[in-house]
């Protein structure tokens, strides 16, 4: 089975290959520019770099959400016209999923954070162990406060890890609870856990180009300032 996959849910940008559950290929960044800059030519350089093909897949996965709702919309949308032209399926990822896989192989909980302003983080959490994981939390926007309560009661070491892995590590170290910080180079979003995610939906988990869509978990500050005018105005 070959498998692209996109990721591009926060500041960093990534893609990667899997050829039969292995990982092929794959490239990072995280420069500053847009990833409407940088997410499709990175994908085509490391298809040519690795004499591959958007035609030769038989899958395209993306980092759906939650996440930036500028960078969902990015990745959801540049794999949405890759797998529309190539006809292809696509398999949509939870983005905190997808942190959780590269560290399947620790012994422990895996809290996955990303920051989610105003004292919130989206977050998931999952016992990892011998390369498989399983879902203690779901998807969810909660504030630090609620998610330190809730996952302190947790049986294990708890290892954390996204872009709001600082954030959630001093917070819960503030309160006395014990965590440590995933390795650097597990600790932020890419394709790889993508990929290794989707490998696991595939192929039930599948849904067609124009079936995929981004999940937010919240409302944007756009509409959550639309909301409230509305309500000012009643």
């Amino acid at each position: 089975m070959k498998l692209l996959a996109l990721e591009s849910s926060a500041k960093a940008a990534s893609c990667a290959v899997l050829l039969d559950g292995a990982l092929a290929a794959s490239a990072w960044q995280a420069t500053g520019l847009t990833h409407s800059r940088t997410l499709l030519p990175m994908v085509e350089d490391m298809l040519k770099n690795s004499g591959l093909t958007v035609a030769e897949m038989d899958v395209l996965a993306v980092a759906a959400g939650p996440g930036s709702f500028t960078g969902l919309r990015i990745g959801v949308s540049a794999v949405k016209g890759l797998a529309w032209a190539a006809e292809k399926p696509c398999i949509p990822v939870s983005t905190l999923e997808a942190m959780a896989w590269p560290l399947a192989h620790m012994e422990g909980v895996v809290v996955c954070a990303m920051d989610a302003r105003r004292q919130q983080i989206y977050n998931a959490a999952f016992r990892a162990g011998g390369g498989e994981l399983e879902r203690l939390r779901p998807d969810r926007a909660i504030s630090l406060e609620d998610a330190a309560g809730d996952l302190a009661e947790l049986e294990g070491p708890l290892i954390v890890v996204g872009d709001g892995a600082q954030l959630c590590y001093d917070f819960f170290a503030g309160r006395g609870i014990a965590c440590r910080l995933a390795p650097p180079h597990l600790r932020m979003q890419s394709a790889v856990g993508v990929a290794l995610a989707a490998r696991r939906l595939w192929p039930e988990g599948t849904v067609d180009a124009q079936s995929l869509q981004p999940v937010y978990l919240r409302l944007s500050q756009a509409e959550r300032e639309r909301l409230a005018r509305e309500s000012a105005n009643t």
